[in-house]
């Protein structure tokens, strides 16, 4: 725990073998008090490692769900488990989990009640090999978001956050997508309920082993960002109102 708050970390999971173990090394197991590690049928020995690490809380999607559905799992387990704070980690080194003290420390000090991770502030993100394509791409989709929805975070893309309960019970994350755009989604509901989001400077990682997706669901993605921005946009405005908002 920290300032008397119980922390558990997730980890939405998928052929995560090959990174599992240093990922989860480096997890601040002084503050943290659970980890949960969701398994979207990974074609791998993900679940055999998360075994050999004795991490107790471990669920297995019997198909696979997607992205945004494996998070979905992670939280209600993590809520249905009293969680205070909740960290999503990706399990595949990407993220240092040595900054989950701090984004921890941030919510438990009630400063913020939700912190990114963003690899845009400082130089993170371009010295950790992020492709130039997806850095503009980047830069592109959150100006195009910060003006639509009037905001000023320095990227909405990090798979890197950190919530407090308060926050996850507030919105209705389980009526987002299943794939990749819920984790825009998420974020812009929260704005949705008048939350200020904080953010850290995060260096990341980018190696074979790493996951990343691919051109076609990165422009798949793309399109859903703008989406969802028009659908806050319509919905504050009272023209259409959208089920994520509500």
């Amino acid at each position: 725990m920290i300032e008397g708050k119980k922390v558990i970390v997730v980890l939405p999971s998928y052929n995560a073998s090959k990174t599992l173990e240093q990922t989860y090394n480096e997890i601040p197991l002084n503050i943290v008090d659970d980890i949960i590690l969701v398994d979207d049928k990974s074609n791998d020995n993900t679940l055999d490692i998360a075994n050999k690490l004795n991490i107790k809380n471990i669920i297995l999607h019997n198909k696979n769900t997607g992205y945004g559905g494996s998070q979905k799992t992670c939280y209600n387990k993590a809520l249905e488990l009293g969680a205070d704070i909740i960290v999503m980690l990706h399990p595949d080194y990407q993220y240092t989990p040595k900054l989950i003290t701090a984004m921890v420390s941030i919510i438990a000090n009630n400063v913020y009640q939700v912190v990114l991770a963003s690899r845009i502030l400082g130089n993170g993100a371009r010295k950790g090999g992020m492709p130039l394509y997806k850095y503009i791409t980047n830069r592109f989709l959150t100006v195009f978001q910060n003006i639509l929805i009037n905001q000023n975070l320095s990227e909405y893309h990090s798979g890197y956050r950190a919530f407090s309960a308060e926050v996850l019970k507030s919105i209705n994350y389980n009526n987002n997508s299943n794939d990749f755009v819920f984790d825009n989604q998420i974020i812009v509901q929260i704005f949705s309920k008048s939350y200020e989001i904080g953010e850290l400077t995060c260096p990341t990682r980018y190696f074979d082993d790493a996951s990343s997706i691919d051109f076609l669901n990165s422009l798949k993605y793309g399109f859903g960002v703008m989406k969802v921005s028009f659908q806050y946009l319509f919905h504050k405005m009272g023209i259409i109102k959208s089920k994520l908002f509500l």
